[in-house]
């Protein structure tokens, strides 16, 4: 389409099909649309909260390839709605090892979960080779002459 096509059509059609000038799905009913992500430098961040409690609904590879932190803030403690998500943590892993620079980063759970305990413990050598530490959840953050524990972390 050219740009006076998406222009008329989303002036005949006002927010039907088209967001922010680009066709969409309309039979994709998903969380992650059709949309292409678009290209662009990394975003690089001291501290990233992992969205949605690191449920695997709106977190995936790219996330961590996009979204470069420091560190990782990790809660979630419903194991029956996949929180932590054990697919995010890996996604990390996947997303991490597309950085090209080895870089250190802090994973910080804010709940001692079987699904981070199996993890951890799973991919601990990975862990390793990337550059990532686990803080374990009764860990003691140290920020600009304040000490807390990581589980007590709020935003």
């Amino acid at each position: 389409h050219t740009e006076d096509e998406i222009s008329r059509s989303s002036h005949s059609n006002p927010g039907k099909n088209v967001v922010n000038g680009i066709k969409t799905n309309p039979a994709s009913n998903s969380p992650k649309s059709s949309l292409p992500v678009p290209m662009g430098p990394p975003v690089y961040v001291d501290l990233a909260y992992i969205p949605n409690h690191c449920s695997g609904k709106n977190t995936d590879p790219e996330f961590f390839k996009r979204v470069r932190a420091s560190y990782y803030v990790v809660s979630g403690n419903d194991a029956a709605n996949g929180e932590p998500s054990r697919t995010v943590l890996d996604a990390l892993l996947e997303g991490k090892s597309q950085w090209g620079e080895n870089l250190q980063v802090t994973l910080i759970p804010t709940h001692d979960t079987e699904v981070t305990r199996e993890w951890y413990q799973q991919t601990h050598e990975k862990q390793q080779e990337l550059n990532i530490m686990v803080l374990a959840s009764s860990s003691t953050v140290v920020m600009q002459d304040e000490s807390f524990p990581a589980c007590k972390i709020e935003f």
